[in-house]
Formats: C-alpha cells, structure tokens, sequence
C-alpha cells in the first residue's frame, strides 16, 4: 500500500476522504502527518497533538477485506489488530468498546471508520510519545513510521473477523468496568452481551459500533 507523507495536516482522515471522493486518490492509500491541528475524534470532538505521535488514515476496498468482516464492526476490526501489534512490542494497551484505545485507565487513542461507496476509510490516532487532549501516552518507545508500516503489513495478512473476535471477545470484560455514549447517552456497559458480529445487546436492545 502506498503511503503519503506530510509534515502537518488539519486531519489525515479529512484529506484522505476528499481526496477519495474528488478521485484525486484511489485505494488502497494510506496517509500519515507528524502533526494533526483538528483530527476528527469520537461524536466529533478533535484529536490534535505534536510530532511524536500517531496520525494516520487509509483507504481500502470491501473486496480487499475479509468476506466475513461485519461493516458495523470495522474500527473494531481495524483497531484490534493495531493493538495486537502492540502488544509484540510488549504494549499493556488494550481496547474499549467500540473503538478507544487504553493502557490502563486511560484513552491514548482511538479509531473512525467510514464507509464511501466500496471503500472504507479508516483513521487513527494514538498519543506514543506526547501527550494530546490531557490524555496519556503509551508505555512503550515505537517510532510513528516504523509502526505504520508494520500495521499495513499485518492488513495485507488479510487476518479474518472470525479470528480477530475471538480474542476480542476474551478481552471485552474489560469494557464492562466502564461506560460509553450509545444514542447520546452515557451508558454503563457491566451488563452489555457482547454479539458475534460485534455489536452489543443492551436492555433487550442491539447497539452497534458504527464508527
């Protein structure tokens, strides 16, 4: 997958869905900045930092991706095999329902996904070296480049959604000590029921991770 760089961008997911829509850019496509001024975060807050850190976004077909991937269920997708990359560097990071990254207590990140006609565009955000929005930072010392490019490698595994739930739904109880914004509202997610396409059954009500 190819890989654009730039020094500073507002968004690297705003760019890159411009791009994709006025046919300047064609998937697969990956963009990466070193600085982010107005990254769009979860419920449209901004995701911004400095050099250091992790600012990435890319673009790939649904015939690309595994036939059993859930479209609801993407940046969970996404986002878990970031994490297990992590972990090979012996990362304590983990991820909360649907799409935050945490080490600890702590969101150090997060995933947007959107779908454009047959293409997906996924953004990403993880503090690795300094702090942004008062959050914290990973615990390890990785290289935003250098974790990029392993990322996009394991994609081009093409591992499946079968395979990523499975230890995805061994680590959702951790998701269970905290609460998350479902239809605007704060909800406590300890008696959520973890479903196999990724989705949550919540009161008697299914609740998916669309974003």
């Amino acid at each position: 997958m190819e890989i654009i760089y730039f020094d500073e961008l507002e968004s690297t997911q705003t760019y890159l869905v411009e791009n994709i829509l006025n046919k300047n850019l064609l998937a697969p496509i990956a963009i990466i900045a070193k600085r982010q001024t107005d990254g769009i975060g979860s419920r449209d807050n901004s995701w911004e930092g400095g050099e250091g850190n992790l600012f990435f976004s890319f673009a790939m077909s649904l015939k690309d991706l595994p036939q059993d991937l859930p479209i609801s269920s993407a940046s969970i997708y996404f986002s878990f095999i970031m994490k297990e990359i992590l972990k090979e560097f012996k990362s304590d990071i983990w991820l909360k329902w649907p799409n935050d990254f945490y080490y600890q207590q702590d969101k150090i990140g997060g995933t947007i996904t959107k779908k454009i006609d047959n293409i997906l565009v996924c953004g990403m955000g993880i503090n690795l070296k300094q702090n942004s929005n008062n959050y914290r930072a990973l615990d390890i010392d990785i290289e935003p480049i250098s974790l990029l490019k392993r990322y996009l490698d394991k994609l081009k595994e093409l591992p499946s959604w079968k395979q990523v739930f499975s230890k995805y739904a061994i680590e959702f109880e951790r998701s269970k000590k905290f609460s998350t914004h479902i239809q605007g509202e704060y909800t406590s997610l300890v008696n959520a029921i973890l479903s196999e396409d990724g989705s949550l059954i919540i009161n008697n009500k299914r609740v998916y991770s669309l974003r």
